[in-house]
């Protein structure tokens, strides 16, 4: 079967915008305005080059829009962990989703970049600095560690990070989750459950979700709180693990746990098994994130439902709201408006199974 032959452009092989523009019966300003979204361009006239676009073919030339518009239609995404973290965590498989989600409704591209190593970031901010990018979105943030919110706000390039920024020094905009109340809500039910040697496997020190749900925890134990019950690990099943060890070599009496995120859970889980401890019987354990394995876990796990997807949506929308104000942000799907604001903190709750 022949397909259809389409005009090419002069010298090109493909059309180009006065070719598009005689087809649909309008002037080459008018394919111009619709290309690049401009929202005054009449309904019927949308259409009509719409129409003509997609019969003929017609691809714009994003370099040739860009020196004219001044905007790239491309937003970077870096990840601050090695590749393994970024594909080996549903946290950040489901940041990624919604990001890329909302943007994709609004036309633009996403470029993701991961840090292997602490210089890769000074590397990756210097490329921020000068690469033809609308804006940039910056998930796990480390303290003292992350040289691209300096960088960015030095650049002038619009940035919104995932979560509470660790530095305090710059005023960046953010989205994330309500850590400090979920970790209310974990301590609160393992007291009600009659736990009374509660520990904590928390996040790194360094990371604001693991600082504000180790806060969120001892607020809720007030008096009753140990530090010698508190072990760090690093948001990994591995760390989760060794992390637990460590705390039933220090106290065996430990008869409730929260873990700062499901894969440190998963880790708690199996150390806490080893070690004949039967949970909930012996031990209560809650995690943090309600990833889609958590209700597969032996036992199905009672953790902190978090709102992962929407927070990368949430990311995106507040960037286009400052970066992109030429395009209309989407409103709705239960993300809180973003017009006007510098900080999004989305709820989260308890979700019940059987390790407490």
């Amino acid at each position: 079967m022949a397909l259809p032959i389409r005009p090419a452009g002069r010298g090109t092989g493909r059309p180009n915008l006065e070719q598009v523009a005689a087809v649909a019966g309008v002037s080459r300003a008018t394919v111009s305005r619709v290309v690049n979204r401009v929202p005054s361009v009449d309904p019927d006239t949308r259409a009509r080059v719409e129409k003509a676009i997609d019969e003929m073919g017609y691809v714009p030339n994003h370099a040739a829009r860009s020196l004219v518009t001044h905007r790239t239609d491309t937003i970077a995404l870096v990840a601050a962990e090695p590749d393994p973290r970024v594909f080996g965590d549903p946290f950040f498989s489901a940041i990624i989703r919604g990001v890329s989600q909302e943007l994709m409704d609004a036309g633009l591209q996403t470029t993701l970049l991961m840090a292997q190593s602490y210089p890769d970031l000074d590397r990756i901010q210097r490329y921020l600095r000068t690469a033809p990018l609308d804006g940039v979105l910056l998930i796990s943030e480390h303290a003292d560690h992350d040289p691209i919110p300096a960088a960015m706000a030095a650049a002038g390039v619009p940035l919104v990070i995932g979560g509470r920024p660790v530095q305090t020094d710059i005023e960046v905009p953010y989205v994330d989750n309500d850590n400090v109340g979920g970790a209310r809500l974990a301590a609160e039910h393992l007291v009600a459950r009659g736990c009374r040697r509660i520990a904590t496997v928390a996040g790194p020190e360094d990371m604001s979700a693991a600082t504000d749900r180790l806060d969120g925890f001892r607020a809720a134990l007030g008096d009753a709180f140990d530090p010698a019950l508190v072990e760090h690990g690093d948001f990994t099943q591995t760390g989760g693990e060794s992390a637990t060890e460590q705390l039933l070599e220090r106290s065996a009496d430990i008869d409730g746990l929260f873990a700062a995120s499901d894969l440190m859970a998963f880790g708690a889980l199996r150390a806490l098994r080893r070690a004949g401890r039967r949970v909930p019987d012996d031990v209560a354990v809650v995690g943090f994130d309600d990833i889609p394995l958590a209700a597969a876990a032996e036992p199905p796990l009672t953790t902190i439902r978090q709102q992962t997807v929407r927070q990368g949506r949430a990311m995106a929308r507040l960037l286009l709201s400052i970066a992109r104000p030429d395009l209309a942000v989407a409103t709705g799907d239960g993300i809180p408006d973003v017009n006007g604001v510098d900080r999004i903190v989305l709820p989260v709750e308890l979700v019940v199974r059987e390790s407490a």
